[in-house]
């Protein structure tokens, strides 16, 4: 079991965000977290992270990647991170260096020295997510999509166990949320893990993924394969 949260209250600012949250996430399961704007949904997320922390009164059980998130150390946090990877909304991506920098930044940060083997690994991703061309472009003369897709390449090339992401689509026109939902298929179908807070009705009903909705503060439905159920 990747993610387990039993009892767990979430805090942001001293203000309760969610009140008992209940649910698991297995190894290849491919997740969305759905509700309206202000729902919780990235409070949520980033308690996976420990962005936001969760006191040991909060929860009566509070795991991920077999760490208890209630009594981890923030000099232990890093290591939790590399096990995972995580995509936002907005990119953010070092825009003083090119593509190729910002991936070997990530690789350098969690250990890796040998150049032919970084060389390799960065070709791979970022064949993996179609930008194997734009390896020496920098951010900004990438577009929108492009930049997700790189995001993507980011998160991946430690590969992780789970992938957290936060509206990944959420700034982008509807054709290119499509090719990156397929890229997203593809990580998952190749065993990774996705959680993935979105507000994209479309998309969540056509995949017919596993759904937990929240609404008022609290998970109010969790279904196998869901649909989005809101209207917007």
């Amino acid at each position: 079991m990747l993610i387990e949260y039993n009892k767990v209250n979430i805090y942001q600012a001293d203000e309760m965000i969610l009140e008992g949250v209940d649910f698991q996430v297995d190894a290849d399961q491919f997740v969305y977290i759905i509700g309206k704007v202000g729902s919780g949904k990235s409070t949520l997320l980033k308690t996976l992270y420990c962005e936001v922390d969760i006191d040991k009164d909060d929860a009566e059980t509070a795991k991920v990647l077999d760490r208890d998130l209630t009594t981890l150390k923030r000099k232990d946090v890093p290591a939790l991170r590399r096990d995972m990877g995580i995509i936002f909304q907005d990119f953010q991506l070092l825009h003083d260096r090119n593509i190729y920098k910002n991936l070997e930044f990530v690789l350098h940060s969690t250990g890796w020295k040998d150049k032919k083997e970084i060389d390799d690994r960065i070709d791979n991703v970022l064949a993996a997510v179609g930008m194997e061309d734009k390896k020496f472009k920098c951010p900004h003369e990438l577009s929108g999509g492009e930049q997700q897709r790189i995001a993507i390449a980011r998160a991946i090339v430690n590969d992780p166990i789970m992938v957290i992401a936060d509206e990944p689509t959420g700034n982008l026109d509807p054709e290119t949320s499509w090719d990156i939902m397929e890229i997203f298929k593809e990580i998952n179908a190749e065993g990774t893990t996705i959680v993935m807070a979105t507000h994209d009705k479309e998309i969540v009903d056509a995949m017919g993924k596993r759904v937990i909705a929240i609404e008022d503060g609290h998970i109010v439905r969790d279904e196998a394969s869901g649909v989005y159920g809101y209207e917007l």
